[in-house]
């Protein structure tokens, strides 16, 4: 048996840097987001650093930032501590620092060793999301208390969020009447279990090696196939009539079902490999009663975060009357 001592040590530096950049750029979103939560009557575009350097402003910001890491953090710690439980060789998490609307793209961490049994399978793809959901339910909850109904922004550069099932029913709990013309002013909290709920729902679709693909494998085995392949046309038609960012993603959906059904190996049967979920031993054994249960409850966590207009009126149909084209 190899020395323990002498075996190479994961580059954590690299996870350190990527972890303290989205915290920067998860921090900056949170200031665009709590100074026109602070004051709302303010101009869309405030100018200089003035407004942002507020002492409120500067701590929901840093709210955003501490809720969305945390939720992430969970995530990626149910996959990492579960593969450790089965002893997967895994990786620290990768955060994804970036200058968009959450600060991030998300984090992954790579799984370094086969799987071998149904039951790890499903439990590593599982341990995610539901830590990650366990998170996003307060952190929306409490973010909404402090929520507020304000006048609907209007004006360039001015959009709506999409709201998951989840946000729908809990929005009815805390404001029962919203007057016309009038629409609910996210906390940064709530902002950032919103986006907790995004991340989960995205990981949770049944393709490839996303979390959902797992669990979708080791509960169906080859039949999640049949699941797979449905995915490019349902991308294609939220694309079309709720969010054109959906079509990217019925692109490498149609992609990936292509390449896994080549059957010689070279080219995009190599990547196939890379992409399609590892396969068990036992993929012919029933998963046990209680996984099927929590896999049903994981079913249900998606439907209740899945967001299909994450950002509304930008579904292709949408845009293509606001240009002009001429589509009914």
């Amino acid at each position: 048996m190899a020395d323990a001592s002498n075996r190479p040590r994961p580059k954590a530096w690299l996870n350190g840097i990527l972890f303290a950049l989205t915290v920067v750029s998860t921090f900056i979103v949170g200031l665009f987001l709590s100074q026109p939560y602070v004051h709302p009557d303010s101009p869309a575009s405030p100018v200089g650093l003035g407004p942002f350097l507020e002492p409120r402003v500067l701590l929901l910001g840093g709210l955003y930032a501490v809720v969305l890491m945390v939720i992430l953090t969970a995530h990626e710690l149910g996959h990492y501590l579960t593969c450790r439980r089965y002893g997967v060789a895994a990786t620290l998490p990768y955060f994804l620092p970036a200058p968009n609307l959450f600060g991030t793209f998300g984090a992954f961490i790579k799984i370094k060793s086969p799987i071998h049994r149904k039951q790890e399978l499903f439990d590593i793809g599982a341990a995610g999301p539901l830590a990650g959901f366990v998170l996003a339910l307060p952190a929306l909850a409490v973010g909404l208390a402090f929520s507020k109904v304000g006048p609907v922004a209007a004006g360039e550069g001015m959009f709506s969020l999409g709201e998951p099932l989840l946000l729908k029913l809990a929005s009815a709990i805390f404001f029962k009447h919203i007057p016309a013309g009038a629409d609910i002013v996210l906390h940064p909290v709530a902002f950032a279990g919103w986006v907790g709920l995004l991340v989960t729902s995205l990981n949770l679709f049944p393709i490839g090696q996303l979390d959902g693909g797992h669990v979708a494998y080791a509960m169906f085995g080859r039949r999640k196939r049949y699941v797979s392949s449905a995915a490019p046309a349902a991308f294609l038609i939220l694309g079309v009539f709720f969010f054109s960012g959906w079509l990217v993603w019925a692109f490498f959906a149609l992609l990936f079902a292509i390449i896994t059904r080549v059957k010689k190996p070279r080219g995009l049967y190599l990547m196939a490999l890379r992409l399609r979920h590892p396969q068990v031993l036992d993929e012919d054994i029933p998963l046990d009663r209680k996984r099927m249960i929590v896999g049903l409850v994981i079913v249900l966590i998606f439907i209740l975060s899945f967001i299909p207009d994450p950002v509304k009126g930008y579904g292709l149909l949408g845009l293509l009357k606001q240009g002009g084209m001429g589509v009914k």
